[in-house]
């Protein structure tokens, strides 16, 4: 493979993942964005509760884990594709622990049960 036919495809890698990222970004923007606006209008319709609350918590929630998937993805195709160094091995490490702590937490805020545990009431697949 030539080194022009290389560039172009590390450029056009490179410009894969930055739409990813700024996917992932807008994804987390618009989420919260919206969530706050539904509780803002509940807010106005009436006293805030605890469901008021627990939905706009929720659906915050779930903006950020998605938004947080799309930039784990970019992270993990900009390491493997464009600098496969130990070094950018070790900082993706890294970012996916700590973003995947953050997801989990996340999980169990809004569902109140970690990602591997069966909801309540939920049939099992025996």
């Amino acid at each position: 493979m030539s080194v022009m036919t290389e560039s172009l495809i590390v450029e056009g890698i490179h410009w894969i993942t930055r739409a990813i990222e700024v996917t992932g970004t807008a994804i987390i923007v618009v989420g919260a964005g919206s969530s706050l606006i539904r509780f803002l209008q509940q807010s106005v319709k009436g006293p805030i509760d605890q469901d008021v609350v627990g939905s706009f918590r929720s659906s915050l929630g779930e903006a950020i884990l998605l938004g947080l998937e799309f930039l784990v993805a970019a992270d993990i195709i900009n390491t493997i594709a464009i600098q496969p160094t130990l070094s950018s091995l070790a900082v993706l490490a890294g970012i996916v622990l700590i973003r995947t702590f953050l997801s989990f937490s996340l999980e169990v805020e809004i569902k109140g049960r970690w990602p591997w545990q069966r909801a309540t009431g939920t049939p099992r697949d025996d």
